[in-house]
């Protein structure tokens, strides 16, 4: 597909760089250089995806992503120098769908990239239904969500996520199965990601996230909706997946 993409880069030769990648797989690229900038570029144009770097002046990109999940579901890929586990689980926290620590090979941020936008286009009206979980409906087309008719903001990385499980509620779902229908073949996707986006999930719907009613852990294996049924013990199969193993739940 052919995108527009926001890259959001104080080092204006490193923008530049990402910039030409980007025209020579077929994209159209605006270069910003100040986190206020990108700030006003998605609200006058909204991207089909923001590259987003963490240090830069005026507004940092921890803090645009926080005011952009305020407003927007675009997608936001972060890039960062801070590479210890906290700093990055923080960016997932405040909506980022997908970092890449510095330095980086442009090679792997164009593979990144090509992701992020495949699962935004994934869904289409003519092969996707509004698909319910009880009281939680799934519009695939829209990229809405609803709980008992309220709206649900999610970011990209939460809604692929809600949306794979609901095409199957009441089934087991791996973290490498949810990954491998949000972010296809990313190796270099940790399950660890899907975890971060549960938790996230489960703050938005869930009347006690601590208790959870309708995003179900299934201990050692994965995840799963609630059908808003009694469970039968037929449903909680886990489709073939010979690689899963025991995993830390969230």
């Amino acid at each position: 597909m052919c995108a527009y993409v926001l890259v959001a880069e104080d080092d204006t030769k490193q923008a530049g760089i990402i910039g030409r990648y980007l025209e020579r797989e077929g994209h159209s690229a605006r270069l910003v250089h100040d986190g206020r900038a990108a700030l006003e570029q998605v609200r006058q144009a909204p991207p089909d995806l923001l590259v987003l770097d963490v240090m830069m002046p005026v507004v940092d990109g921890l803090d645009v992503c926080r005011i952009l999940r305020r407003e927007s579901a675009v997608p936001v890929l972060v890039l960062t120098a801070r590479s210890t586990e906290n700093d990055l689980l923080l960016a997932l926290d405040l909506g980022a769908d997908d970092y890449l620590t510095k330095p980086y090979s442009p090679r792997e941020l164009m593979a990144r990239i090509r992701s992020l936008l495949r699962r935004a286009e994934r869904f289409t009206p003519a092969r996707s239904p509004v698909l319910r979980a009880g009281p939680l409906l799934v519009d695939p087309a829209r990229r809405t969500v609803s709980l008992d008719g309220r709206a649900v903001e999610c970011t990209a990385g939460e809604f692929d996520i809600l949306a794979a499980l609901a095409t199957e509620p009441g089934q087991v779902f791996t973290r490498r199965q949810l990954l491998g229908r949000t972010h296809g073949s990313a190796d270099f996707i940790t399950e660890r990601t899907v975890d971060v986006h549960v938790l996230n999930l489960r703050k938005k719907i869930e009347p006690d996230p601590r208790r959870p009613a309708h995003l179900l852990t299934v201990y050692g294996v994965g995840y799963k909706l609630s059908g808003g049924t009694a469970t039968d013990p037929a449903s909680s199969r886990i489709p073939d997946d010979p690689s899963s193993g025991p995993h830390r739940d969230a």
